[in-house]
């Protein structure tokens, strides 16, 4: 399969966020959450155009891409999540960039998110 060009491509826009929680909190779960609130508060419809995706998440801070057009309904979809399976958080989202290296560096300064495999891949 070919690579599309990129006039093609969907536009994205990537938001870093730090997630404050009582105890630890694995990927799946929010995973989980993000798209059960996601699906409460878009419906079916509004939560596909969404295209929410958990991009990366490490040590309660990590990146999430959206659709360009529909930032706005994520970042109120993710203000929404109050538990993640009983425990009490808060996603606090950091910034939103353009790229994921954009955002990483800008906002995640100094934490790393990504394995080496995924940097190197990032980086080129």
């Amino acid at each position: 399969m070919k690579v599309l060009p990129p006039t093609i491509r969907e536009n994205k826009r990537y938001l870093a966020f730090e997630l404050i929680a009582d105890g630890p909190v694995s990927r799946d779960d929010l995973i989980r959450e993000i798209f059960s609130v996601s699906g409460s508060l878009l419906g079916d419809l509004g939560s596909s155009e969404c295209n929410i995706w958990l991009f990366a998440f490490e040590d309660f801070k990590g990146v999430i891409s959206c659709d360009r057009e529909h930032v706005r309904q994520t970042r109120a979809t993710l203000a929404t999540i109050t538990n993640v399976k009983g425990r009490r958080v808060s996603l606090h989202i950091l910034g939103v960039s353009g790229t994921v290296l954009g955002a990483t560096k800008k906002y995640l300064e100094g934490v790393d998110i990504f394995s080496p495999e995924e940097q190197s891949h990032i980086n080129e």
